[in-house]
C-alpha cells in the first residue's frame, strides 16, 4: 500500500457508488437538485472515499490481471496463506481479521474534487485472549486531504491477528 495516492472523485463514480449501496438520494446523483441544496452541487455517500485504493498501484485487495490475487474469498485464490498479518494484507493464516472501521467527516466529499489519501500508522496494544492466546491489535490511519491541504476525512482501520489459530 503506498503512503499517500491522489485520486479524483467523479459525479459518475458517485452515482454508482450510491446504486451499489442501495442510495437513491438525489444528492448523489442529480446535479439540478444538488444544485439547490446547502451544499450546492453533488456529494459522496459515506465511506465513498475509500475508493481511494482503486488508485493506489499497490493496494493488495484490486486484482491484478494474470496475477494470483488474495481476495475475500472463503477458499483457495491463488496465494499461500502467510504467517503473520503485519504487511496489513489480511493474511495472517487464519489468525488475522477486520476488527473496526471508523470514520470522521471533517466536512462532505465534493464531486468534482482531486484528493490525497495519507495512510499512517495508529496505535497498537495487545490483549489476552481466551481461545486464540493473546491478540495484537493495529490501527492504520487513513487521512484524505483536498487540494488546499485542508483535511476532509480521516478513517481508522482496526485489524487483529491472534498469537495462535483458534481451535475449532
Amino acid at each position: 500500500m503506498a503512503d499517500e495516492v491522489t485520486f479524483p472523485v467523479e459525479a459518475g463514480h458517485i452515482m454508482l457508488f450510491a446504486r451499489a449501496v442501495g442510495d437513491e438520494n438525489p444528492i448523489y446523483h442529480d446535479a439540478e437538485y444538488a444544485k439547490t441544496t446547502e451544499l450546492g452541487g453533488i456529494i459522496a455517500p459515506p465511506t465513498f472515499e475509500r475508493v481511494w485504493a482503486q488508485w493506489d498501484p499497490a493496494y493488495v485487495l484490486r486484482p491484478k490481471p494474470g496475477q494470483p490475487w488474495f481476495g475475500s474469498a472463503a477458499g483457495p485464490t491463488g496465494l499461500p496463506q502467510k504467517g503473520s498479518d503485519d504487511e496489513g494484507d489480511g493474511g495472517g493464516g487464519g489468525r488475522g481479521l477486520h476488527a473496526e472501521q471508523r470514520y470522521v467527516y471533517h466536512r462532505p466529499v465534493l464531486a468534482g474534487e482531486t484528493l490525497t489519501a495519507r495512510t499512517r500508522p495508529g496505535k497498537t496494544w495487545t490483549k489476552e485472549g481466551k481461545r486464540a492466546g493473546s491478540m495484537t491489535f493495529r490501527e492504520q490511519i487513513i487521512e484524505i486531504f483536498d487540494q488546499q491541504n485542508e483535511i476532509v476525512v480521516t478513517a481508522t482501520s482496526v485489524s487483529v491477528i491472534t498469537s495462535r489459530a483458534v481451535d475449532q
